[in-house]
């Protein structure tokens, strides 16, 4: 049965042995991973937005070389936007970057640069929502709020055997209520242990529930019914969306624009999406190319367009105000990765360096 508030006779039991035995695992099963050597608040807000969308096996790197190029708040406000969007470069979701630019600024104007420590100033931070506050007060400064996501969705509703569509606008509010039965004092590491099991452990498909710590306490095991949990059932339908771009290049250089923060992969660079008739001749080819982004499937046309009059090409730069570019600059901007793709295949296909 679903209702919107755990079950009564749920909450009058007592289920906190469970969190605590879920610790008693993570002190000797807990990943080796280079942020949980810390409490600064600032890498573990970091690193908390990084792994949002990112696998840890993927974006370790990515974390490791962000950090070292900006080490603290400061260092992160006072940079560059466009240097922050390039050391988020393979990290994908652009707009990440953007709000841990903005909430940086916003900790050195707001907040004396000292990073809030209380949950809700957390909260208020750009780009910051209710997971990423509170791992970072659980973790940095004993917070007592479980940091709810996909993890805790799944692992709660195979404990409890809960058919709650996770998909629901009350989700959030549903397992969190669900989480707290089961929260033990140390509240830091138990956020820590639900994220290890559940990408270590109670995967979404095949989970090693013969290795799981709470295999005893889970009645959807216990049923034989783990694959049927946790219950989601609203799909997204991802929208087709087309796009065109024109490589507009002459003699090893490019033309090349930055996008606006309005759309999809804001504030990245990307090619001249239309031309001008004087150009049209100088189309040699092109390249058809499908990319899927969370929820849009996009179609990119990518003409090749080899300007060889001169005079043409300035008179284009001139009344459209491009950027001119060669195959070693781009290296220093953050395009959609369908156009980076392109720009490494000139660059084989030329062999200009």
């Amino acid at each position: 049965m679903q209702t919107d508030k755990p079950l009564e006779k749920t909450k009058q039991s007592d289920f906190r042995h469970i969190g605590n035995k879920l610790l008693t695992w993570y002190k000797t099963n807990a990943r080796d991973l280079p942020f949980r050597k810390t409490r600064d608040p600032y890498k573990i807000w970091i690193c908390e937005i990084v792994f949002q969308q990112t696998r840890i096996a993927q974006g370790l790197g990515h974390y490791n070389n962000f950090v070292q190029r900006f080490p603290d708040v400061k260092t992160l406000a006072e940079a560059d936007e466009n240097e922050v969007l390039l050391y988020w470069k393979g990290l994908g979701y652009y707009s990440r970057a953007i709000n841990v630019h903005k909430a940086a600024q916003q900790i050195m104007n707001d907040y004396n640069g000292v990073f809030p420590h209380e949950y809700d100033e957390i909260l208020k931070l750009k780009g910051v929502g209710k997971y990423t506050a509170a791992a970072v007060s659980s973790i940095c400064f004993e917070g007592k709020i479980p940091a709810v996501d996909g993890n805790f969705y799944r692992v709660l509703s195979r404990i409890f055997a809960d058919d709650f569509d996770i998909s629901s606008s009350k989700a959030f509010n549903y397992f969190s209520e669900l989480a707290h039965l089961i929260l033990p004092e140390n509240v830091g590491d138990f956020n820590q242990a639900m994220m290890d099991l559940g990408s270590e452990i109670c995967k979404p498909k095949n989970p090693l529930c013969s290795e799981c710590p709470l295999h005893e306490d889970c009645l959807a095991f216990s049923l034989n019914k783990v694959s049927e949990f946790p219950v989601k059932t609203k799909k997204v339908k991802a929208a087709d969306l087309e796009l065109k771009y024109y490589f507009v290049h002459r003699n090893g250089q490019f033309l090349i624009q930055q996008r606006k923060d309005d759309f999809i992969w804001k504030k990245l660079f990307e090619f001249p999406p239309e031309i001008s008739d004087d150009l049209i001749p100088f189309i040699k080819s092109v390249k058809n190319v499908s990319h899927k982004l969370t929820h849009k499937n996009l179609t990119i046309e990518i003409f090749n367009v080899e300007v060889e009059s001169e005079e043409i090409w300035q008179n284009f730069i001139t009344q459209n105000n491009y950027i001119v570019t060669d195959v070693e600059g781009s290296h220093e901007k953050s395009f959609p990765k369908p156009l980076e793709n392109y720009i490494q295949n000139y660059e084989t296909a030329y062999r200009i360096w």
